[in-house]
């Protein structure tokens, strides 16, 4: 790696106060930590000694997405020829995958266009260093929407995210909402017709429902594709939510590294079941089903949109998976559930924080004045 630290310091006084390129200044900072860890530190009072930062935990849980993001591929491409000709034998596993790899690419690519050419010129435009943050959303995007959205909508939608979603509130870590969850809303309430019903996971003229909309549309649950199929996710559906085996995997590093929250996954899960006990539908069979495991794991877990404080944390989570069910029960116009619960959540985060640190304060008040 010393030689890619020579090029950056070799090129680096183009960019800095009075080179030629220094209207680029922020441009360059955001490859340059990108690339190599900042040598700034905090100057004075106490700290964390650590090599890790914002980019480093963004590029922690885009690894954790990479299962999702090369199995969703590979779903893509087995949907595919199995709605062509479920009797036919497949053509092999590479054939397969790059079939879906040429359908996925294109939405990882636009997403990452248009997002980060967004961040970039806002960032040269105020004179700040890029924000990390869409490093995260510019993979969740493309793997929560149909691979059949077409790029233009996409594309709108990812402009809104990062404008709307975000950068009006500030930045990273200002926003109020999941950006990414702001776009599949957009596109939902913009677009519906790309977005919900059985008709919508078309590829090439042929189309497969995804078991949450067919239960929608009336579809006994005896006819659905079998619960080791969709927990494995051989089903239809948004690129990367199909597969709980790879989301586990994605979880386990979350998990591992620190960056996401076990409260929010098992609250979430504890709400979801609860509420699924009142419902005609097996509980496993709700878990599996839609994207309620990916946005569990990698939406309600978000550390800016969710509550700060433990305990709020635990009520996000239980609250987000018992609104999950709900609307997925007594909802029959939006058979999912899961994206509206947590952006309603996310919108009531602060609220949580405040409830729970006042109620602490009230607390040890009346603690201390008994014990004098």
């Amino acid at each position: 790696m010393k030689w890619i630290e020579n090029i950056i310091e070799k090129i680096k006084p183009a960019f800095s106060k009075g080179g030629r390129l220094a209207f680029l200044h922020s441009t360059f900072n955001a490859f340059e930590t990108f690339l190599m860890v900042p040598g700034t530190v905090t100057g004075k009072g106490s700290h964390i000694r650590d090599c890790n930062d914002l980019k480093r935990v963004m590029i922690v849980v885009v690894i954790a997405l990479i299962p999702c993001l090369l199995f969703g591929m590979y779903n893509t491409g087995l949907q595919h020829y199995l709605a062509m000709d479920p009797r036919a034998e497949l053509p092999g596993f590479f054939p397969v995958f790059w079939y879906g790899f040429l359908k996925v690419l294109p939405l990882v690519i636009v997403s990452y266009v248009v997002g980060l050419g967004i961040e970039f010129t806002i960032a040269q435009i105020r004179g700040h260093e890029v924000n990390e943050g869409y490093l995260v959303t510019g993979m969740l995007i493309p793997l929560i929407v149909p691979v059949t959205i077409p790029l233009w909508m996409l594309a709108l939608a990812v402009a809104f995210a990062v404008l709307i979603g975000k950068e009006i509130f500030g930045g990273t870590g200002m926003n109020i909402w999941n950006p990414a969850l702001l776009a599949r809303a957009f596109l939902f309430f913009s677009y519906p017709a790309y977005m919900t019903g059985g008709k919508v996971w078309v590829v090439d003229g042929t189309s497969g429902a995804t078991p949450l909309a067919a239960l929608a549309e009336g579809t006994p649950l005896q006819e659905l594709p079998s619960w080791t199929d969709m927990f494995l996710g051989f089903i239809p559906g948004s690129v990367g939510e199909t597969s709980l085996v790879c989301i586990l995997l994605g979880a386990a590093i979350l998990l591992y590294t620190g960056v996401a929250s076990w409260k929010i996954m098992i609250s979430c899960v504890a709400g979801a079941v609860l509420i699924a006990l009142t419902g005609d539908i097996p509980v496993h069979y709700h878990l599996v089903m839609g994207g309620f495991a990916f946005g569990c794991v990698f939406m309600a877990t978000d550390p800016v949109t969710s509550p700060q404080t433990e305990t709020g944390k635990w009520i996000f989570g239980f609250l987000t998976g018992a609104l999950t069910i709900t609307i997925r029960l007594y909802n029959p116009g939006y058979p999912e559930g899961m994206m509206l619960a947590i952006l309603l959540m996310n919108t009531f985060s602060p609220l949580i924080d405040h409830v729970v640190v006042s109620v602490n304060v009230k607390r040890r008040i009346k603690r201390i004045a008994r014990h004098g």
